[in-house]
Order: C-alpha cells, then sequence, then structure tokens
C-alpha cells in the first residue's frame, strides 16, 4: 500500500506538468499518413471556477485520448470556452464590471484549473468565442447562409418583458412572470431572424438511420422533436360571415370526423381580424397573451375560448354545424393555426368541450366493447373500431380508419393528404448585448443591407450602459449609425442566439488558427467526425440538432 507520507503530489504533478509544457507533449500530431481519433468534451460556460460536473466528463475524454494516443493515434483534444450569453450580462450588471473582463478573469481561472488536472489539452488550440478571431468567422457564415436563402427576417411572437423592455427565453418565464422584474410577460411581435432549420426536416430525420454510433435515446429526442406526423389538410365551409368561405384545417385524425363538435382557431388567425372592433375578443385575445409561446406552456394552461359567430360544416355530414371558438390552446405556426375538435377522443378537446358544454360523440370503440359504448370521464384515444361513423363504420383504427377516410375526402376534393413537421423555424434573434454582434444593417429605408466582408468583425461597443432598461445597443448611437459605401446606414443591435456560436464551434478547432477561413478543407477531411462527444443528453435535441443543421446548412452550395 501506498504510504502518503512518501509522495510529495504538488511536487510530483508541478514536476510532470512542466515536462509536458516545456515539450509540448499534447501538441497535436498532423501527420495525415497516422490514423486520428478526434476526442471531444462539450465546452464549457466560463461561470468562474471548474467544478465536480466538469472533472468527471474531462477525466473520461482525457483517459480516451490519452489511450488512444498510445495506440498510436494522431489525438485531436481541443479546449474552448462558450463565452458569450446572459450570465455574464448579469454578473457584469451587478458587479459593474464589463461582461469582457467578467468573462476572461473566469477563463483564467478555469483555465488553470484545467491545467492543474493535467489534462492532455493542446492549449494552441484554444478557442473563445466571445472572442473576435472567432466570431468575425461566425458572422461570415451567418451571411454566407444569408446568401442561401437560409436566413430571413419577420415578425414573430415573443415573451416580453413590459418593465425591462427585453426579450424573454421560455425558461425565463415563471409562473407567467419575468424571472428578474416579476412582471406580467406579455405575448408581442417583435421583428426576429430565423434560420430555415425546417427546410431540412426530412434530412435531419432521415440521417438519424446513418449515425449508427449515436445513443438510441439521443436519435429518439430528436425524432421526437422534428415530430413528422402524417394526417390530411381540410377544408370546413363556413357560415355566418360573408367575409369567409371557408377555413383550412391539419389533422392526424380525420377519421374521427364523425365527433366532430367545435373547430379552434388560433387568436392570430387571419379570420381575428373580423373581431378586432369587438372588445370581449380584445380581451380574451390580451388574456392569451399572457399563457406563453410554447406548447409547453400552452398545454400547462387552463383551456379557454371565445364563441364567434361562425359555424362550421362537418365535410361528410353537411347537417353537422358546429360552432368556432378562438382559443388559447391552438398555435398558428403548426398548421394552419386551426384544430378541428374531436372530445371523445383527444383530452385537450374533452376537456374545453365540458368548460363549454360542447357536445361528445364517442365514434371510436375499444376492441373489447360493443357498439354501445360510450365516452364519459376521460377521453379515449386508444385503438378499436370506428362507431356511430356513418358509411365509415366497422373500420379498424388507425390502421385502415385514416387512410380509408383521406382517400373519401380526396375523392371529394375537400381534403388531401399532408405530412407535417413539428420543428420551426430557428429564432436566432436576442436584444442582448452580450452576444456575436449580426452582420446586419438598414439603410434609410429600411431596406436590409449586409456587411461587407472586408468589414468584418462587427465589434461589441466596449462601454455600454447595462443598466438601461432594453437592450443596451440600441441605446449606442455611435455604433449603430455608421456609413456603407457612402450611404447612411443602421446597424442591427440583435446578437445572435449562443446556441449558434457552439453549432459549428467542433469544425473550428480543426483549424483553430486559420485567419481567412472559418475552417481549412484539408482538416475538416482529415478530422472529422468527432469521434467521442462527451456531454449531457440534455443538449440531445437542441445543440446537436442544431449542430446537424449547421454541418449540412454551411455544406450545401448556392444553387
Amino acid at each position: 500500500m501506498l504510504n502518503p507520507s512518501r509522495y510529495n503530489f504538488k511536487e510530483i504533478e508541478n514536476k510532470w506538468q512542466k515536462f509536458w509544457r516545456e515539450n509540448n507533449s499534447f501538441k497535436v500530431n498532423t501527420n495525415s499518413q497516422r490514423k486520428k481519433f478526434y476526442c471531444l468534451e462539450m465546452f464549457p460556460y466560463p461561470s468562474g471556477k471548474i467544478h465536480m460536473g466538469h472533472v468527471r466528463n474531462y477525466t473520461i475524454g482525457d483517459v480516451l485520448a490519452r489511450y488512444k494516443n498510445s495506440k498510436g493515434f494522431n489525438v485531436l483534444h481541443p479546449m474552448g470556452w462558450d463565452s458569450f450569453g446572459m450570465p455574464a450580462e448579469n454578473a457584469a450588471r451587478q458587479n459593474n464590471l464589463n461582461p469582457k473582463d467578467w468573462t476572461e478573469q473566469n477563463i483564467q481561472t478555469m483555465k488553470n484549473q484545467l491545467k492543474r488536472l493535467g489534462l492532455s489539452i493542446d492549449w494552441d488550440r484554444e478557442i473563445s468565442t466571445c472572442s473576435p478571431e472567432y466570431y468575425k468567422h461566425q458572422q461570415k457564415i451567418f451571411l454566407e447562409l444569408y446568401d442561401k436563402g437560409l436566413v430571413y427576417r419577420k415578425e414573430s411572437y415573443v415573451n416580453w418583458d413590459p418593465i425591462d423592455k427585453t426579450v424573454l427565453a421560455n425558461e425565463q418565464v415563471i409562473d407567467g412572470k419575468g424571472w428578474r422584474s416579476g412582471a406580467v410577460v406579455q405575448r408581442k411581435k417583435l421583428n426576429q431572424w430565423f434560420f430555415k432549420i425546417s427546410k431540412f426536416s426530412e434530412e435531419l430525420l432521415d440521417d438519424l438511420n446513418k449515425l449508427d454510433e449515436w445513443p438510441s435515446k439521443v436519435k429518439t429526442m430528436q425524432q421526437n422533436w422534428i415530430g413528422k406526423s402524417f394526417g390530411c389538410e381540410i377544408d370546413f365551409k363556413i357560415e355566418g360571415s360573408n367575409d369567409i368561405d371557408k377555413i383550412k384545417c391539419y389533422t392526424t385524425r380525420p377519421d374521427t370526423l364523425f365527433g366532430f363538435s367545435f373547430l379552434a382557431l388560433s387568436v392570430d388567425h387571419p379570420v381575428s381580424k373580423l373581431y378586432l372592433k369587438n372588445d370581449e375578443f380584445l380581451k380574451f385575445r390580451e388574456a392569451c397573451s399572457k399563457t406563453g409561446t410554447t406548447e409547453e406552456s400552452i398545454a400547462q394552461a387552463e383551456k379557454i375560448g371565445f364563441k364567434t359567430n361562425l359555424l362550421a360544416i362537418n365535410p361528410l355530414d353537411p347537417n353537422n354545424k358546429v360552432p368556432v371558438y378562438f382559443a388559447n390552446f391552438v398555435l398558428m405556426d403548426y398548421g394552419f393555426g386551426a384544430v378541428f375538435g374531436c372530445p371523445a377522443h383527444d383530452q385537450r378537446d374533452f376537456d374545453f368541450a365540458k368548460k363549454y358544454n360542447l357536445e361528445i360523440k364517442t365514434v371510436v370503440k375499444p376492441n373489447d366493447q360493443d357498439n354501445n359504448f360510450k365516452v364519459n370521464i376521460e377521453a379515449y384515444s386508444g385503438a378499436g373500431t370506428l362507431i356511430n361513423s356513418n358509411f365509415l363504420n366497422g373500420l379498424k383504427v388507425p390502421e385502415d380508419s385514416i387512410t380509408a377516410t383521406i382517400k373519401i375526402l380526396e375523392e371529394r376534393k375537400i381534403g388531401k393528404q399532408k405530412i407535417n413537421y413539428r420543428l420551426k423555424d430557428w429564432g436566432i434573434s436576442r436584444q442582448r448585448y452580450w452576444g456575436c454582434p449580426i452582420p446586419i444593417a438598414y439603410n434609410e429605408k429600411n431596406e436590409i443591407v449586409k456587411i461587407p466582408l472586408k468589414n468584418l468583425p462587427v465589434k461589441l461597443p466596449d462601454k455600454v450602459n447595462l443598466n438601461s432598461k432594453g437592450n443596451p445597443l440600441d441605446f449606442d448611437d455611435e455604433w449603430k449609425n455608421i456609413t456603407i459605401e457612402g450611404k447612411k446606414c443602421t446597424r442591427e443591435t440583435d446578437t445572435l442566439d449562443t446556441f449558434v456560436d457552439s453549432s459549428w464551434y467542433f469544425l473550428r478547432f480543426c483549424s483553430a488558427d486559420s485567419e481567412k477561413r472559418e475552417f481549412e478543407e484539408n482538416d475538416i477531411n482529415y478530422w472529422m467526425p468527432v469521434d467521442q462527444y462527451i456531454g449531457g443528453v440534455e443538449h440531445a435535441i437542441l445543440h446537436l440538432l442544431y449542430s446537424r443543421f449547421f454541418t449540412r446548412a454551411i455544406s450545401m452550395d448556392n444553387s
């Protein structure tokens, strides 16, 4: 047994760390004739100090890196810092510091701690996402994707804090209130920048089958997030207004049409324009604005509706005319912002129907029940057989019923099969100071003007008033007002979501010293893909999905 008194860990560790440092022991060997091994741990946010979660991940990576190195592999085992983000801005505000100073102090502290751990890291490849040397390449990528038609700007609903006058992430809305100000959060429309990730929905889904060594749990989580569904779009004829004759709706369960008892619309549906002078509707819409913008917040909220004077006609039963509601659980950006309600076979619809005393008509019976089966206490959403459905009676649910119903709707030219995806375009605008500036400006006609490549990087101003309400960049006229090719322009003051920073950093590690390019083709062809990626499963959806999108989008040609 080792006698602790004979082991001077300070002396031994200092000796070998000095040896490794002086001999560049962990310098990456770039001899392309040898096999490679790219070992990467998810790079940390420089919060101030290394914690045991960091130690665990980096020790796992270090063991793998050292093992592969001993087997004759060229090992790429780099380290960097995911250093933009709101925590730095908040800490700087609280401590009367510049976010840059706070972040750099933390990086130095954590870097020294990692070095003392003796990790086999090539520090010559260190990157930091808040460094202009890093984000100038990110701004170039943004402009490249813009030229490919994968970046656009539009009005979109956000969580708005009326006290701090800023947009809040969904995670920052607690019980309907801003996490810092305590103000009741509002839904507000703002111009936002988006990446067109939805364009790649099918590709991102199909390519999961090629990721043989990815954990099945991660692939399942991404599959569910992309949310491919097979259904049908249906045209419902409308009575009660000369301004609208039909409403289009998407559903995955057209076979339950004979259980139809209401049509629910988003408060942002075009039909809402008919009610803008209705005080009760305006109050209802205001109440909906406090629900939040995510599916999760909507699912947790009490289901409420506003009854219109419109009636929707069942396309399979013209005698079945049901009320049209605006409802707080319908999202405008899914399907067509309209949902047909079948309370007997959907719990959300069931709860809504109970609240407003709407008919609950059973049209699916379980296989172990007879045709007298009725839904009473809760919705039935399982398999079975269609009943009370006229010419559809007896069809097996779901294996026969959905296909047969879609065929009938298509023959009658009142519906057609449609594939839908849950995945939405990625909103990348943040009304924050401490983030990568978006390389866009606007001329005096408010037209979009790209910042010329020769003017990159667009750097953040060093001195800003972090105590101002809203985005500090909005108040920096000297930084905002610029001239491009002799014309007056105003910079975009939104910064990029920090998930953009981490969506391509693994590529940058391959060519960390390249000044002209984001990465060199030869380096990428040699080192990629990452052989072992180490981190938490909580990043399975956003970070890993965004990274897959980024690599595909970057490689896509302009055509």
